[in-house]
């Protein structure tokens, strides 16, 4: 990254602006996996089940033929 912007380091950079930043040869890697469970946990979520389907499986969807016509492109 010193090659593409003027900077100086102190150390290695791990975290900015919520991002885990991993430095490699080959690139550099952004995670934002502790920003995620930050979230879940201010917002108490990081102790709730996890769902595979996030979706109802018991209800069907299917065409609404009396519905009013829509613009796809909007």
């Amino acid at each position: 990254m010193q090659g593409e912007f003027k900077m100086f380091m102190m150390r290695e950079l791990n975290f900015f602006l919520g991002f885990q930043v991993k430095q490699m040869e080959h690139g550099t890697f952004l995670c934002q996996s502790k920003y995620c469970k930050e979230l879940l946990k201010k917002f108490q979520m990081d102790k709730c089940k996890e769902v595979s389907t996030p979706m109802s499986t018991s209800c069907y969807l299917d065409l609404d033929e009396k519905g009013v016509s829509v613009d796809q492109k909007k």
